[in-house]
């Protein structure tokens, strides 16, 4: 198998450039993209698939397997960016979507580990942002948002911290009184319905030592 002719092709993440993307036809006819970071080290060495130098060149052992797993991983990094563009990802709502699409999770991996590290795929960030989205919407407790963003694939530590962030003081505070006013812990006349009850629940609940005694203070004025 030898290399009839190469192009390099533009694409890629915003501000990064497409300089090691390549369009390679082969002797059997095979037309595909690729990305030249997909391949192992030892294929790229030399100048293999510079346009103008490489056509003509024979295909070493298991260079074209390497070549078509790198154009299956441009592919997927291609899908990757267009759900990407649409909303924000974590790496396992991702991954997910990326393997139902018919994505060899090979492929997934060596995409979400670039995409990673160019910072395009951030849990963190996901988890903030989703944070900020769903306090808009609901009155759910430090408890319970923690366990939607486990269960959404963000790593614990991950999820602490960017509810950390996202929950200052006075977020907090307001997010405490909605969720004691929708969970009935308050009467309808603005008075603690039961207060060793009511400590105890919001305690378990997951909110700070901090918010509930400023919870308590202004209830007990």
């Amino acid at each position: 198998m030898t290399i009839v002719s190469v192009k390099p092709e533009t694409g890629g993440i915003s501000g990064e450039g497409g300089a090691d993307i390549r369009r390679l036809e082969l002797s059997d006819g095979s037309l595909f993209s690729f990305r030249l970071f997909y391949l192992p080290p030892h294929f790229i060495s030399d100048s293999s698939y510079d346009p103008g130098t490489a056509e003509g060149r024979e295909l070493g052992e298991g260079e074209e397997d390497a070549l078509r797993f790198a154009s299956a991983c441009y592919r997927a990094e291609r899908n990757a960016l267009r759900l990407i563009a649409r909303a924000e990802q974590s790496e396992s709502g991702l991954a997910h979507k990326l393997e139902r699409a018919g994505h060899e999770r090979s492929c997934v991996r060596a995409v979400l580990a670039r995409l990673s590290a160019l910072d395009a795929v951030n849990d963190r960030r996901f988890a903030e942002l989703w944070l900020l989205s769903r306090l808009g919407r609901r009155a759910d407790s430090p408890r319970s948002l923690l366990a939607s963003l486990r269960g959404r694939g963000i790593p614990g530590s991950d999820a602490e911290k960017s509810l950390k962030k996202v929950l200052d003081g006075d977020t907090e505070q307001d997010l405490l009184v909605r969720y004691a006013q929708k969970n009935g812990l308050l009467s309808s006349e603005s008075t603690l319905a039961d207060p060793g009850f009511v400590w105890s629940k919001l305690k378990f609940e997951g909110f700070s030592p901090a918010a509930l005694q400023r919870f308590r203070d202004e209830w007990d004025t």
